[in-house]
């Protein structure tokens, strides 16, 4: 708040004794939004002449700054003004097909472009409904998606259509539903499998996540790629194959270059650079950060390897910062990595970070957090649950000698952000005794 230099704080009831004395200590104003004791389900969509007026005065104008989440470097406020905005909801509301009949479970933080844009902007653009659920909760997503859906056939009014999540959502949704009795299972079961769309994005989707969702629910998870600075560029089609492992091709509009090795080297892999009409402005206060982070030609340095596969979709490789390691001259994709170790039946969570190492350059090193019942045998039987020989001996069929991990690590739960994302670079100072 001091950094984006907030004049104004508004806030419901329920937030006043934590955000009045954040604000007076900013120095910005305080003042409570008025209670809403109901709401009607009934929207209407924008009219596009207002929404197009709007753009034409005042399009270049500023209109929101959102921060990066910092897991690789210091936040930093990203500016959008109405042109972006603009841009962007009308390319998802049209990609996805958001209509006036949707209605939209939310339950994503409103700090970050998943749960602005996707599901909050794009639905009020398009006259959907949005509920909001304000704390996830396991238990009351598949209660409200069984109330919209009952055993008896009838569609209730407000039924819930549209579903959006991170990866860990997913998974603790998966594990509500595996503690579920046979009964209230199957009900779940089948009221999931009447929503219209669900989404995946902000990380990685693990494969296996992928496929136990598609198997209880009957939907294939949408995938797409996006950032703060540009929202949403590359997104798997509603209608069309769905590639797991991939985040899909460009929306219309959107330009997209991979820039290669800087040693000219043909890796298979490059730098993925955008050029959009959603594109944010500038970095706030930052002018030589923003003029670096773009190329001589106009495009945003996404700071992330990709590459192309034969069907034109594109597969995210990771941060070029955080999940490309180098290996005996070998470029290592930590995503890759991760995928393949999540197949093995007791990894519940991984993370794969490559560690200084004197004679390969980086060290493969596997973070792994166990599932419960591994856990419990391994503290019956008083010794580790995995070993690195174990796992490698497990792992050599589906990966290069070079690939597998050189160092293993047992945690109980991996330290992750409000939006599932693991900060790679703290782990990798906290693992190599960098202060």
């Amino acid at each position: 708040m001091n950094d984006s230099e907030t004049l104004m704080v508004l806030s419901t009831e329920d937030h006043r004794e934590v955000m009045q004395p954040v604000a007076a200590k900013c120095a910005a104003g305080f003042s409570l939004i008025p209670s809403v004791t109901s709401a009607s389900s009934q929207t209407n969509s924008l009219d596009n002449s207002q929404v197009k007026q709007i753009t034409a005065d005042r399009g270049e104008n500023p209109a929101l700054i959102v921060y990066t989440s910092g897991t690789t470097g210091k936040p930093k406020g990203v500016v959008h003004t109405h042109k972006s905005i603009n841009a962007q909801v009308q390319t998802l509301a049209e990609a996805w097909e958001y209509t006036s009949t949707d209605q939209f479970l939310h339950c994503l933080p409103l700090h970050h472009v998943h749960g602005l844009f996707n599901a909050l902007f794009a639905p009020i653009y398009a006259g959907s409904s949005v509920e909001f659920m304000p704390k996830f909760s396991v238990r009351g997503i598949w209660q409200r998606w069984r109330e919209s859906y009952p055993s008896d056939g009838n569609k209730t009014d407000d039924a819930i259509t549209v579903f959006t999540g991170v990866p860990t959502m997913y998974t603790r949704l998966i594990q509500g539903h595996e503690a579920m009795e046979p009964e209230l299972q199957a009900a779940s079961t089948s009221a999931a499998r009447q929503l219209r769309l669900m989404m995946c994005g902000s990380s990685a989707l693990p494969l296996p996540v992928m496929a136990q969702w598609e198997s209880i629910t009957g939907h294939r998870l949408l995938e797409r790629y996006g950032m703060t600075e540009f929202v949403m560029a590359i997104s798997n089609p509603l209608r069309g194959v769905r590639k797991a492992g991939t985040v899909g091709k460009p929306f219309p509009g959107v330009k997209v270059k991979i820039v290669e090795d800087e040693k000219g080297e043909d890796t298979g892999m490059g730098e993925l650079c955008i050029k959009s009409p959603s594109l944010f402005k500038e970095y706030w206060k930052l002018p030589q950060v923003t003029k670096d982070s773009f190329t001589d030609d106009g495009f945003f340095k996404t700071g992330d390897a990709v590459k192309i596969d034969d069907d034109g979709y594109y597969v995210i490789l990771g941060r070029t910062s955080a999940d490309i390691m180098k290996v005996g001259g070998y470029k290592l994709s930590a995503l890759e990595i991760e995928s393949v170790l999540l197949e093995h039946p007791i990894i519940k969570e991984c993370c794969v970070l490559g560690l200084p190492d004197k004679d390969y350059g980086d060290a493969v090193c596997a973070i792994i957090v166990p599932d419960e019942a591994a856990k419990r045998k391994g503290k019956e039987e008083l010794k580790p649950v995995l070993s690195l020989e174990e796992l490698s001996k497990w792992a050599k069929d589906k990966l290069a000698p070079y690939k597998l991990p050189t160092r293993l690590f047992l945690w109980d739960s991996l330290p992750r952000n409000a939006m599932g994302k693991v900060n790679k670079k703290d782990l990798k100072k906290k693992l190599s005794g960098v202060p």
